[in-house]
């Protein structure tokens, strides 16, 4: 499985509050969710996400457990998300929803290209490849099959 597009680089210990603020929880429509997404950090964020790869620093994800948050960042058109370390609810709500997660320690400028490809186990970020931390076959299935839900579904 494979991902490019332009940087949207952030710091460490961003947090589900931070990607999707609680008073937007209140709908059930997503688009309202990616529409906000990071809206207390950057208001003009949300714009910049469609066909982006976040890349961010240790602990990405952390906080509450809320699978909106993962489900924003999909809906806003992220391919992907590249962190240091991920908080551990956050990565397993990516994988099931079908967001690409993948855990590297890279350099990052806004904009620069960004690939990865899950199945060979790398990220690369303006010409330079890192290697990345290798997901389980059923985890890249998963994914492949657009979370998992579709997996189950695909698998009877």
């Amino acid at each position: 499985m494979q991902g490019v597009g332009p940087a949207v680089c952030l710091g460490n210990d961003i947090d589900t509050d931070l990607i999707i603020a609680g008073r937007y929880l209140r709908t059930k429509d997503r688009s309202v969710w990616a529409e906000h997404v990071f809206e207390d950090l950057d208001p003009a964020l949300a714009g910049r996400l469609s066909g982006a790869i976040i890349v961010a620093g240790r602990n990405m994800g952390c906080g509450s457990s809320r699978e909106q948050a993962v489900v924003a960042l999909r809906e806003a058109g992220v391919v992907g998300v590249v962190a240091e370390s991920f908080a551990r609810i956050f990565f397993r709500n990516a994988v099931n929803v079908g967001l690409p997660v993948i855990e590297a320690s890279v350099a990052c400028t806004d904009g620069v290209r960004v690939a990865f490809d899950l199945d060979a186990g790398w990220v690369e970020v303006d010409g330079e490849r890192y290697p990345a931390r290798p997901l389980s076959a059923k985890m890249v299935a998963i994914l492949r099959a657009g979370g998992l839900v579709p997996y189950w579904r695909s698998s009877r």
